[in-house]
């Protein structure tokens, strides 16, 4: 570390360079990462678990909502610290108490999930109390800002603002002891003021200095922890039939595995092929598409992984879930995240290429095959294998004539940078 940025005493917080050279994810942010783990792998067992009874609404109502606690908070965070990290004391410290609400969020999730289970009322006190842990830690840090960076005050008074209001909000439904449709329907009031503050502050007052290829590394780094899920998933799988009396290598067993490892490189293959940080250095403005868009990509990613902890349960007979409703807990995510990605790079490369629409012409057909085999007997790890040759098809495109695409869409981006 140069002395420069040292942590043993205070720094102002005036903005990083957004062109500085070698910018690179810190050993602190990889820290907070680690945080996710935890709270992305306690929303997908909820997930699987319910999936697996057969609750399909309560899963998926429920994992959307601990989906988008989970990246938002993340977001929060990483596009302060892109912008402001200083690496002090106090930054590191108030970091890791952002750490320490995510835990305290992920510790709520069993309850809020029992809760829309029950049809009650939502039962997200712990969540919001995790929440209110991190927003104390967020504030302090964008106080900083407003005592110590003049120049961007405005956009420092509007994040703080709209944190302050949203949380209170959020707040404010876990106290009223309300019913879930109607929690989940309030609800859009402070998502909608927290969604609008960035928007407001970043284009109403001049913004941050943010860095793209470092923002850019931060989702990638995601992206990574969240396939992590699909590899957690593939092992739970796989020790049902290597803890078998009689052997655990049989054919099923290498089908799950070829499976769930092949799925997770293919999806880490599709998103990795596209050069994000290239797109946010040329147009900034687009940050915003693209950055809220991950959202539900992430909750693909993770929903992905649970699904082959479905296929966990249907091997160990623990619940009533059949050939075609596991297959289906894996085949959705995938399809749904290679849709995102399409939609994604169309979005943000400002190009509609009719290639695109073949390949996920492609993806579908794979996808629906799998499930149809499962509609006509055919064994789970088998049509497993079938659903994870989805995203080779984008692979496959990419690399025999999608990469060319490519590059005339980035020659034309950079053109009207």
């Amino acid at each position: 570390m140069s002395e420069s940025r040292a942590s043993h005493r205070l720094l102002r917080m005036t903005g990083r360079d957004p062109h500085e050279e070698h910018r690179a994810a810190t050993p602190l942010e990889l820290l907070y990462d680690l945080t996710l783990v935890v709270a992305f792998g306690a929303a997908g067992n909820e997930l699987a678990t319910q999936l697996a009874k057969g609750h399909t609404s309560v899963g998926v109502i429920g994992f959307s909502f601990a989906a988008f606690a989970i990246c938002w908070a993340w977001i929060n965070y990483s596009w302060f610290a892109s912008a402001y990290d200083t690496d002090d004391w106090l930054f590191r410290v108030l970091t890791m108490v952002q750490m320490a609400g995510v835990i305290v969020l992920a510790l709520g999730l069993p309850e809020m999930f029992a809760s829309i289970d029950g049809g009650d009322t939502l039962d997200n006190g712990v969540i919001v109390a995790g929440y209110v842990v991190m927003r104390v830690a967020m504030l302090a840090l964008w106080f900083r800002v407003y005592v110590e960076d003049e120049e961007r005050r405005g956009a420092a008074t509007t994040y703080l603002v709209t944190i302050t209001v949203g949380q209170v909000g959020w707040c404010l439904l876990a106290l009223a002891d309300l019913s879930v449709g109607l929690s989940f329907a309030l609800m859009a009031i402070p998502l909608l003021i927290e969604l609008s503050g960035p928007v407001i502050a970043e284009r109403r007052y001049g913004g941050t200095p943010w860095h793209p290829h470092h923002i850019a590394e931060r989702y990638g780094l995601l992206t990574i922890i969240t396939l992590g899920e699909g590899v957690i998933g593939t092992v739970a799988a796989m020790s049902y039939f290597v803890h078998l009396p009689e052997g655990g290598w049989s054919n099923d067993a290498k089908l799950v595995l070829a499976a769930g490892i092949g799925l997770t490189f293919g999806m880490w293959w599709v998103y990795f092929s596209i050069p994000w940080a290239e797109v946010l250095h040329h147009h900034r403005e687009r940050s915003f598409i693209w950055g809220y868009g991950h959202i539900p990509l992430f909750a693909s990613i993770a929903a992905s992984g649970a699904g082959l902890h479905v296929a966990e349960y249907y091997l160990e007979h623990k619940y009533a879930i059949g050939e075609v409703g596991t297959v289906l807990s894996v085949a959705v995510p995938v399809g749904v995240f290679t849709l995102l990605i399409y939609i994604m790079y169309a979005t943000v490369m400002r190009a509609f290429d009719p290639f695109h629409l073949s390949l996920l012409v492609g993806t579908a057909a794979v996808l629906i095959t799998g499930v149809l085999m499962a509609v006509g007997g055919a064994s789970m790890p088998l049509c497993l294998v079938v659903v994870a040759c989805a995203p080779v098809v984008t692979v496959v495109g990419y690399e025999i004539l999608g990469h060319r695409h490519m590059q005339d869409h980035l020659e034309r981006l950079r053109a009207t940078s």
